[in-house]
């Protein structure tokens, strides 16, 4: 590679592109699916509306905060190869306000058919009273809801001051002292940011999905989620830069070297979600305690079984193996096939985390002891087997199609490169040996 360095101008989304566009396409169709998803909710089978509902806002805010873990680890390392590609994740991450908004579903409307604590007790559950809430049995979730709103709080501050300071450096021109300072500032945040996404994202995990199950816990599931987040994004990254060269942006500017590191780094996490899942259920199956074993044996029948078992086989064994060579990683063919492959099979374990709750959970105990056995159960009388209903594609849909709106929206206001990085240069003349 020429170490002569040609700055990109080709750095905005013009009018006429399919990116240009795609605020109202999938605006509408973010519209449409959110408000089949929503009037479901009022209807016969609510509950399945909100658990589809609940994986599809899992799904996807999976995706945007990946990304705002990935710009959080860019700038705290003072990493150079990502300057031409971190736009793309700055806007996916600044995105986060909607998630917000979309949360009040959840929150207002499907809290007590979510979630079995807010409604029932027994030993268990007055066990974990101090963290999920302080009446468990007649329903408050004054803490569920407060710390939603410093979780957000968080995600926002944090992804809209990375975003509007990494905006300001492009305004400044040659100003390096400026940029430099900016840069600095961005550093600072970042090193301490990633503390605080470490823990609101892994206790974010416990309280919207892990407590689904509220008998069962497990000290590795925010990491879990943390893993399949970054498979989501770098998938997701992958797809977006291809798309955007295709329609016109950034065609010199990202290389074969680029998709080299996106690819690799799709490769290691695929690697650490294989590793996590593993030590996760190993342990599990090691102590075989009821509460813990609740979780899978649940996932264990009803057609469940045979997600259960192919998980490995398609979320780690085949991109392993696929992204394992330096030269698939660099095929932009290869790494699109398997960036798509990837944002399914993430999908598909949100969907194996979440659904399997459907119907799981009955009336409320008379007793504690009643509540106790209906540990062992609930495993017998989980609900409904194995199947895709029409409210999870609108879901998907819905919260998806607003996503793809915010983000398109956000893209084309602004350059999809961040010109003004002092280590842009570097990021041009990025090599892997």
């Amino acid at each position: 590679m020429s170490h002569d360095i040609e700055r990109p101008t080709d750095i905005t989304v013009p009018a006429t592109s399919l990116w240009a566009k795609m605020p109202l396409f999938a605006g509408v169709a973010g519209v449409a699916g959110t408000g089949f998803t929503v009037a479901m909710m009022f209807g016969e089978h609510k509950e399945r509306a909100f658990f589809s509902y609940l994986f599809a806002f899992a799904l996807v805010l999976s995706i945007v905060l990946g990304a705002l873990a990935f710009v959080l680890i860019q700038h705290a390392t003072r990493a150079g190869w990502s300057a031409v590609v971190r736009r793309v994740a700055e806007t996916v991450m600044a995105t986060v306000p909607l998630f917000a908004l979309l949360f009040l579903p959840i929150a207002l409307l499907g809290f007590h058919d979510l979630y079995p604590w807010s409604h029932e007790t027994d030993k268990f559950l007055e066990a974990k009273r101090w963290w999920l809430g302080g009446d468990m049995g007649n329903g408050s979730g004054s803490k569920f809801y407060f710390r939603a709103v410093i979780f957000f709080g968080i995600w926002t501050l944090l992804s809209q001051l990375l975003y509007r300071w990494s905006l300001q450096q492009d305004t400044l021109g040659d100003n390096k002292e400026a940029r430099n300072a900016i840069t600095r500032k961005l550093w600072v945040l970042s090193a301490g940011g990633i503390f605080l996404y470490a823990l609101s994202q892994s206790f974010a995990a416990v309280d919207w999905l892990m407590s689904l199950q509220p008998h069962w816990y497990s000290t590795m599931y925010g990491v879990y989620f943390f893993a399949g987040s970054m498979i989501g994004f770098y998938a997701f990254l992958a797809l977006v830069c291809m798309s955007l060269q295709k329609h016109g942006m950034m065609a010199k500017a990202i290389t074969a070297e680029h998709y080299h590191d996106i690819g690799k780094f799709s490769f290691g996490h695929t690697i650490f979600w294989a590793y996590i899942a593993f030590c996760q259920f190993m342990l599990i199956w090691y102590a075989n305690i009821p509460e813990e074993t609740e979780y899978y044996m649940m996932r264990m029948e009803g057609g469940w079984n045979r997600i259960s078992l192919i998980l490995p086989l398609v979320n780690f064994f085949i991109p392993f193996f696929v992204l394992l060579s330096r030269h698939a990683k660099r095929n932009r063919t290869v790494l699109m096939v398997a960036s798509i492959y990837l944002l399914f099979v993430h999908a598909l374990d949100l969907y194996w985390a979440v659904m399997p709750n459907v119907g799981a959970h009955g009336e409320e105990p008379a007793t504690a002891a009643e509540g106790a056995r209906q540990i062992g159960e609930a495993v017998a009388v989980h609900g409904p087997h194995f199947s895709i209903a029409l409210v999870d594609v609108t879901a998907l849909v819905g919260i998806g199609g607003l996503f793809l709106a915010a983000f398109a929206f956000l893209l084309a206001r602004n350059k999809v490169i961040c010109i003004g990085d002092p280590r842009l240069d570097e990021s041009l003349r990025h090599e892997n040996y």
